[in-house]
């Protein structure tokens, strides 16, 4: 199953000491999201994480970057739709229908795409589950890997694999555990 961290929006000054540990942990991939960080605050932010990692990171935005940095792909969404006119790395999708995953799926463009929110989130006060078991079944049906966002945690993980997810993706249950010191113990609990 494939394990995916999203930052939280704002750029922390102990964040690339964070994904390192996440990544080094063995989780799959970290999302940059940021969406009101620079391009320059981002360059920073990529330069201060150990190179060796560079391939697991996937941007949000800023897509200018995959020029400068060997990244991990591109996560397309409602604030920046389409790659570059030369991109061709690695492509996932935020998805927040059912529609939007079997779209996805018929294009064979990405790796994989996100689907929220599955649960009520952590992060997001008021971002409520969306979705019955029988849309999760139908995303789930389709040929892409679907990436289970919002509200993971976990305790949520047995109903994740049950329902079919390819992979899960986490963000206020890692952003909490770190801004309290216990990020290391956090990320033990997924295993």
């Amino acid at each position: 199953m494939l394990r995916i961290a999203i930052t939280p929006p704002d750029i922390s000054i102990n964040e690339p000491a964070i994904i390192a540990e996440i990544l080094d942990y063995g989780w799959d991939m970290v999302h940059l999201r940021h969406p009101n960080a620079s391009t320059a605050d981002m360059r920073r932010l990529i330069e201060a994480i150990p190179q060796r990692l560079h391939s697991r990171l996937r941007l949000h935005g800023h897509f200018t970057l995959t020029d400068e940095f060997n990244l991990g792909g591109l996560h397309l969404n409602s604030r920046c739709p389409m790659p570059p006119a030369n991109y061709s790395g690695r492509l996932s999708l935020t998805c927040h229908s059912v529609d939007e995953v079997i779209a996805a799926s018929e294009t064979a463009r990405y790796d994989y795409v996100t689907l929220s929110p599955i649960f009520d989130s952590i992060s997001k006060e008021g971002y409520t589950a969306a979705f019955t078991d029988a849309e999760i079944t139908r995303a789930n049906s389709t040929v892409i890997k679907v990436v289970a966002l919002g509200g993971v945690s976990p305790q949520r993980l047995p109903k994740i694999a049950e329902a079919g997810f390819g992979g899960y993706a986490v963000l206020g249950y890692l952003a909490d555990a770190a801004a309290r010191g216990r990020l290391k113990e956090a990320l033990g609990e997924f295993d």
